[in-house]
């Protein structure tokens, strides 16, 4: 098992194109992923805002878009677990979280990686891994719920 990075495939039944929305409108991707940011999921773009999840809503959100490709690929980098608001982040290497859409048989693949913790300080590497971990099997059942319910 791979420390370095965290994969989470899931199969929705909807189009490549209802998929995207939910990723790349910044409307729609708060709301599954329980986040509020303001601007647009362009490359080289920094958003930052807030988590709206409950008992959550004091934790900064903060990425950096990597790439967008319409309807196939979609990643940012951001520092994994930055929730402690008197630590400053910024000197530290980011994790690269790649979203990528391909074509199945009555729906769409989604593909989620998340790599790069081995280069995360080691004091908190394990905390960041195993909280995305975690993270990322509840995210991809939030956009599963999602697209179902918007269908």
């Amino acid at each position: 098992m791979s420390t370095d990075q965290i994969k989470k495939t899931v199969f929705l039944q909807a189009s490549r194109a209802r998929i995207w929305k939910a990723l790349s409108d910044i409307n729609e991707f708060g709301d599954w992923f329980g986040v509020k940011l303001n601007g647009q999921f362009v490359p080289g773009s920094h958003l930052r805002g807030k988590v709206t999840h409950q008992g959550y809503e004091h934790y900064p959100f903060e990425i950096m878009i990597d790439r967008v490709e319409p309807r196939r690929l979609l990643s940012w980098r951001w520092h994994p677990n930055a929730v402690d608001s008197k630590v400053d982040y910024s000197s530290e290497p980011t994790t690269l979280v790649v979203f990528e859409l391909e074509d199945a048989p009555g729906g769409t693949q989604l593909t989620l990686v998340e790599s790069g913790f081995d280069g995360i300080p080691e004091s908190r590497r394990s905390e960041a891994h195993r909280g995305n971990e975690q993270g990322w099997t509840m995210q991809m059942e939030s956009i599963q719920r999602h697209v179902t319910q918007a269908a």
